[in-house]
C-alpha cells in the first residue's frame, strides 16, 4: 500500500491535555512516522507518514485526540514524502 504524508494542524483545547504524548502513543501503535509539536498560537502541528489506510485512521483520531482535548478544527493537507523513520515529540 502506498505511503502518504500529511501536514496536520489541530486547533482547540489541545495543549496541556497530553495531546502530543497521546498522538505519539497512537502513532507508535499504528506504525505512523513523523512528529508532533506545540505551536505558539495554541495549535498542535503534526507531520504524519504511513500507508494510506493507516494515515487516514490517524487523522480521524486527531479529530478527537485524548479524552481531555477539545478539538475545534483540523486541517490536514497532503505533502511530499520525507521518509521519517520514527514518530517523535518535538519541544
Amino acid at each position: 500500500m502506498e505511503v502518504r504524508h500529511f501536514k496536520i494542524i489541530v486547533s482547540g483545547k489541545v495543549q496541556g491535555v497530553f495531546y502530543r504524548s497521546s498522538a505519539k502513543e497512537k502513532a507508535d501503535e499504528w506504525g505512523v512516522r513523523g512528529f508532533v509539536r506545540n505551536e505558539k498560537n495554541g495549535d498542535v502541528y503534526i507531520e504524519a507518514e504511513a500507508p494510506e489506510e493507516v494515515v487516514y485512521k490517524f487523522i480521524k483520531w486527531c479529530n478527537q485526540g485524548p479524552i481531555r482535548a477539545k478539538v475545534d478544527k483540523i486541517d490536514a493537507k497532503p505533502g511530499g514524502i520525507v521518509g521519517y523513520t520514527q514518530f517523535e515529540i518535538l519541544r
